[in-house]
């Protein structure tokens, strides 16, 4: 039996160029699609979800990549019947920290920055690039790698990065985990500072049916940073 399409959601600030390295090293015998989130489809996160669902195969895996994490999630909650699988790349159910949520960012440190957004898109997404790669072995040549792979076409408008930024803000996915019991792979740098690896720990805890993998020496875009053994792990779940 052929494995499952594998449905690849990209993160903030980035479109599906992101993917390139590991669509390259997947199975061949796989179906990968890499759609770009469509941030323009309204204010509300679930349009949009809908939007990827009503384009995506009628059963398959869907893999998330930080924001897109959230995306898979809330996707493998509303349409079960489609989701079969997820994997969960530097991924967490609430992007900013609260009095009872320690794993993520600074709520003053993410005002400032999405200030920063929306005076000048260009320089954020450049000082995000490196936010994403902190801490990584290979910082510098992963930065390198995320500036290519997004360089093949324009960023993405003011209007839409500020409005997925504020899907960061508001989205808070911690009470409908229960509900979610497809099998989850969750991936996590140990040294992420942008969702910190307890993030990823809470989702393994609080899923009914997931495992928790910290790869070592990478930073949040752990798949560019470790292409091969992210595109193995990634057929091998969806063949299991």
């Amino acid at each position: 039996m052929s494995a499952l399409p594998l449905v690849l959601l990209h993160g903030w600030g980035a479109h599906a160029g992101i993917w390139g390295d590991v669509i390259a090293q997947m199975n061949l015998g796989q179906t990968v699609i890499a759609p770009d989130v469509p941030g323009e489809a309204g204010p509300a996160l679930e349009e949009v979800v809908a939007r990827i669902a009503a384009a995506a195969p009628e059963r398959c895996v869907a893999a998330g990549w930080s924001l897109g994490g959230q995306l898979a999630l809330a996707w493998a909650r509303h349409q079960p019947q489609q989701v079969a699988k997820l994997i969960l790349i530097s991924s967490t159910p609430r992007f900013v920290a609260a009095p009872d949520w320690p794993h993520g960012m600074d709520a003053a440190a993410f005002t400032g920055f999405a200030a920063e957004v929306a005076a000048d898109p260009a320089a954020a997404l450049r000082r995000f690039i490196l936010l994403e790669t902190q801490g990584d072995v290979q910082a510098r040549a992963v930065a390198r790698k995320i500036e290519m792979a997004l360089a093949g076409r324009p960023a993405a408008e003011r209007s839409v990065l500020v409005r997925t930024l504020n899907w960061l803000r508001d989205t808070d996915l911690r009470q409908a985990l229960a509900d979610i019991r497809q099998p989850a792979l969750v991936l996590h740098g140990d040294r992420d500072r942008i969702t910190p690896p307890g993030a990823g720990e809470y989702l393994a805890r609080h899923l009914p049916d997931a495992r928790l993998e910290i790869v070592r020496g990478a930073a949040h875009a752990l798949f560019v940073s470790e292409p091969d053994a992210i595109s193995r792990r990634f057929t091998e779940f969806c063949n299991e």
